[in-house]
């Protein structure tokens, strides 16, 4: 028997998540796909999408591989979003509303299981841009002078 012959531990969590929350590639599409249409119409969100996406179907393909690669690690994305986002001119409302739109779509497309796991997920990612975008103002504004909101 060699290694090949057992599960990695990492497999045997995602399998564990898997059957505990019912998560697969249809319910990542079901959330991407009804997240993106509330995005799409939102008053605050939806004219920052508009701006800066022209072919809608391809940009939801990209976030159903991220939302993929995160929840079923199927390493299919793999892109580096932080560049993108830091361009953006957004901040803590944004993000705000930007989770409360993934909250209510992940209640009503997921299982309540699965709708902690992406909700969870969806708070660190926004955790995470919103610093990062906080860390590149601050770096490319001079010293002194507050950034504009």
């Amino acid at each position: 028997m060699d290694a090949t012959d057992h599960p990695s531990l990492r497999h045997i969590h995602l399998a564990e998540r898997i059957a505990r929350t019912g998560i697969d590639e249809a319910m990542v599409e079901r959330l991407v796909r009804g997240f993106y249409d509330r995005v799409r119409t939102d008053p605050l969100l939806g004219p920052i999408f508009a701006a800066r996406v022209d072919e809608w179907e391809p940009h939801l393909r990209t976030l159903m591989d991220f939302w993929s690669s995160v929840a079923l690690q199927t390493a299919r994305y793999a892109g580096r979003p932080m560049p993108v986002h830091v361009r953006l001119d957004v901040g803590p409302e944004h993000f705000g509303r930007w989770l409360e739109l993934f909250r209510t779509t992940a209640a009503e497309v997921c299982t309540p299981e699965a709708a902690v796991f992406f909700v969870g997920k969806a708070e660190q990612i926004a955790r995470s841009f919103q610093m990062g975008i906080d860390a590149h103002r601050s770096v490319m504004r001079p010293s002194g002078i507050p950034a504009a909101r």
